[in-house]
């Protein structure tokens, strides 16, 4: 906690940017920890954000970032340590220009996902960059964990969508780096480096961010597979009759429709029975194509590896499609994982993982297991749940062996232990258990270089 001697330091802040800290502010999604902070910084502009970061750093208080709040790895909580100050860029909401026929839009950091999107459309074009928290989710915050989503197999995770950032640095000073420009070899890739890490070499207050023209014609189907293989066989086939026009291609199992029939009965299912596996395809096309017949054709095409399947007619039946793809987390959530696992793996691994990892878990205890994820881009949410009559409190002692045995499986199989949701405080013990020596020396020496006292969240990402 902040001491006697530091009492007068929130008095050395620009008074007309702090508030009180609220319940949500030191809060996670999954309900596992319980932040702290002894207030919030709001600053309205880059250089209010620059002076509180020279105060803190002159009295050596760590300063916490906080987004939307909707980061599952701990990230945005500090639980531990002296009392931190806390930073949200939630008065920085502008969109600062649109640039339409250079396919550019400059949003300050505290705008958030969707609001970005909506300043797109409303220039005719598409920031394609689409996760379930976008009404919530912040862009510094989407940037400097550099989300993924649904959409990356066609248009690549948040930080292929940015060409130029604004961010403050732990001395206070300003990185005029906003810039629109496709190529740029001046150096170091300084964007590079602070998208990804998580508010801990400093804080992004801007940023340039990627448009592109809108599909003429969009369609979607679920189409049922005989399992994870066929499903890779039937991903290159779409890819190599739509090249270039793949916008997602979701991997689903029973297990994620059984829970929404048991927790949300509401939504809508396509099968019933739910089929073992299936996967949510959708196209983006050219003007004048017809996305139905499109989708028709490619499950004629793919023969065996498609045995059912249920395609859009309409744009409110794709957008059904989707809702209950992203009501799958939310059903896992009112269900209570034993342990949560955001992984990727090479495409071609994926199949011989799924096939070792249930009987892997069968020797530690009997467990459901929802697997879904983004199967164009490798990245699964390999999910583990108690059985009907238990509670995840009843494996609570097991959870460590749960998470180690599906980890070591995907680290086998050259694969990684965060896809999408970053390191955060959660998995910086994985970080060093899995990371490549070499890998770790080098952050740790940027860290050290651009951070010496360690202010920017500490904790998060690099153990403090």
């Amino acid at each position: 906690m902040l001491t006697p001697a530091d009492a007068d330091f929130l008095n050395r802040l620009p008074q007309a940017v702090l508030r009180a800290v609220r319940p949500a502010d030191v809060e996670e999604p999954r309900g596992r920890w319980t932040g702290q902070g002894a207030a919030v910084a709001c600053p309205r502009n880059a250089a209010e954000v620059a002076e509180v970061i020279r105060a803190c750093a002159a009295a050596r208080v760590g300063v916490v970032p906080l987004g939307g709040g909707t980061g599952l790895v701990g990230g945005q909580v500090m639980t531990e340590g002296p009392m931190p100050l806390l930073l949200s860029l939630e008065r920085m909401r502008a969109i600062r220009a649109v640039y339409p026929e250079e396919n550019v839009l400059v949003a300050e950091a505290g705008c958030t996902l969707a609001e970005v999107q909506a300043a797109a459309a409303q220039a005719g074009r598409l920031f394609p960059l689409h996760i379930a928290s976008q009404g919530t989710a912040r862009i510094g915050g989407v940037l400097s964990t550099n989300a993924g989503g649904v959409n990356v197999l066609r248009y690549g995770n948040a930080r292929d969508l940015c060409l130029g950032v604004e961010a403050v640095l732990a001395d206070g000073s300003v990185l005029q780096g906003l810039k629109r420009l496709r190529k740029d070899n001046t150096g170091y890739d300084l964007r590079n480096l602070l998208i990804g890490a998580e508010g801990s070499l400093g804080i992004l207050t801007a940023a340039s961010l990627k448009l592109f023209p809108q599909p003429g014609a969009e369609g979607a189907a679920f189409l049922v597979v005989p399992g994870p293989d066929a499903a890779l066989h039937l991903l290159a086939l779409t890819q190599s009759l739509f090249p270039g026009m793949v916008s997602a291609f979701e991997l689903i199992h029973r297990q994620g429709l059984d829970f929404l029939s048991e927790t949300m009965p509401e939504v809508r299912q396509p099968f019933a029975p739910a089929p073992g596996w299936m996967v949510l395809v959708e196209l983006g096309l050219p003007a004048g194509m017809d996305p139905a017949a499109a989708l028709a054709d490619l499950a004629v095409a793919a023969g065996d590896l498609v045995t059912d399947g249920v395609i859009a007619q309409s744009d409110s039946q794709r957008a059904g499609f989707w809702a209950l793809r992203e009501a799958i987390p939310a059903a896992n959530r009112r269900i209570g994982a034993v342990s949560s696992h955001d992984i990727s793996l090479p495409l071609s691994e994926i199949p011989g993982f799924l096939s070792e990892a249930g009987p892997a878990l069968a020797q530690i205890d009997r467990f459901r297991i929802n697997c879904f994820g983004h199967l164009g881009d490798g990245n699964l949410h390999y999910n583990v749940f108690p059985c009907p009559g238990h509670s995840r409190q009843d494996h609570e002692h097991q959870r460590e062996a749960v998470k180690r045995c599906i980890h070591d499986l995907v680290h086998a199989r050259g694969g990684s232990v965060s896809a999408e949701h970053g390191v955060g405080r959660l998995k910086v013990g994985d970080l060093e258990r899995y990371g490549d020596p070499a890998k770790l020396a080098a952050m740790r020496a940027i860290k050290t270089a651009l951070d010496p006292q360690g202010i920017l969240n500490p904790g998060a990402v690099l153990r403090a």
